[in-house]
């Protein structure tokens, strides 16, 4: 999804205003959401942050919504859209079709979170420009100032950082040979332990 982004010559980022909230919840499982207070009981009649399904439930809901202009003109991940055109020309019709889309499902958009008709901005962790994808400032400054790990946690810190860079970085799980060692070898210690008991 990311990949589909670069290349473009206009972005146009968006994020959907207290995402999961937006959707009606079905009457008929609202008292699945109950919950007590010292004041009474009561129930969600919006989809609320948590419920196992949610996540996936909102992708479904942007996909129909958005279903002509996917891979096209949006690319929508749960409630961050991006409007992308290859040409400035056509940007606005673009972002009016999409504004109608958002009008149409009752959906609003939080406008500190926006950003319309740049050159280049953050979508999904990346850095998007016209011309490719880029790592975020704050993913490279993570690793730079990272200080040497001392034990085995800030080793998973480490590598977890540097799992989210492999795109950038050529050969990334030759240069973490030996942090991916040490974790495996602590990992099988550990089995070891656990298998006595």
């Amino acid at each position: 999804m990311v990949d589909a982004t670069a290349g473009h010559e206009l972005l146009t980022f968006m994020d959907a205003y207290s995402g999961y909230n937006q959707i009606q919840m079905h009457t008929d499982d609202q008292e699945k959401t109950a919950f007590m207070t010292d004041k009474g009981i009561y129930c969600y009649k919006v989809m609320p942050f948590g419920l196992k399904n949610a996540g996936s439930t909102y992708q479904r809901l942007v996909n129909m919504m958005f279903k002509e202009h996917l891979g096209r003109t949006m690319e929508v991940y749960i409630d961050d859209m991006l409007v992308k055109l290859e040409r400035s020309t056509d940007h606005v019709a673009h972002l009016k079709q999409s504004f109608d889309i958002l009008r149409q499902y009752k959906m609003k958009l939080n406008p500190t979170k926006c950003s319309f008709g740049v050159r280049a901005g953050k979508f999904l962790g990346y850095l998007v420009t016209q011309r490719g994808i880029e790592a975020s400032p704050e993913q490279v400054k993570a690793i730079t100032e990272i200080q040497s790990p001392r034990n085995i946690k800030e080793v998973q810190k480490l590598t977890g950082c540097v799992a989210a860079l492999t795109r950038f970085i050529s050969r990334s799980s030759d240069k973490c040979h030996l942090f991916y060692n040490d974790l495996e070898a602590v990992e099988r210690k550990s089995m070891k332990k656990g298998e006595k008991t």
